[in-house]
């Protein structure tokens, strides 16, 4: 599977940006799909993550409330909906699948569950 994630760029403090994963190569209908993000001279850590159904999504505590996933099958597109945007979300944003099967949030967290990778892409929140 290859990943391209889009919709990257420059926003203010309080403001919105959507986020794709488009997948080809392969359906993305039997993944899981993760989000990740890494800041400038931090580790990567974990966003969110949907289910291959898109019932059941695992959020870090840090996003809750503000940002949202879902999936397009169909279209083999992920989203990342991220609302009321903090400096602190600033980081290259890196969407992700898995063919592993995890059932709980500590699976869903962990980078070494993705099989696949996208090449990130950038989300700056001015303050």
């Amino acid at each position: 599977v290859q990943l391209q994630a889009s919709g990257g760029g420059l926003v203010q403090a309080g403001g919105s940006l959507r986020l794709s994963c488009a997948a080809s190569g392969r359906t993305i209908s039997n993944y899981d799909m993760g989000w990740f993000r890494q800041a400038p001279g931090k580790e990567r850590e974990f966003v969110v993550a949907i289910r291959w159904s898109g019932f059941g999504t695992y959020y870090a505590d840090s996003v809750k409330g503000r940002l949202t996933t879902s999936r397009d099958n169909a279209k083999n597109i992920v989203y990342l909906q991220m609302n009321s945007l903090k400096p602190e979300d600033t980081a290259v944003y890196y969407c992700a699948a898995s063919s592993l099967y995890c059932s709980n949030y500590a699976c869903y967290a962990s980078s070494y569950e993705y099989d696949y990778w996208g090449q990130g892409t950038l989300v700056t929140v001015s303050s």
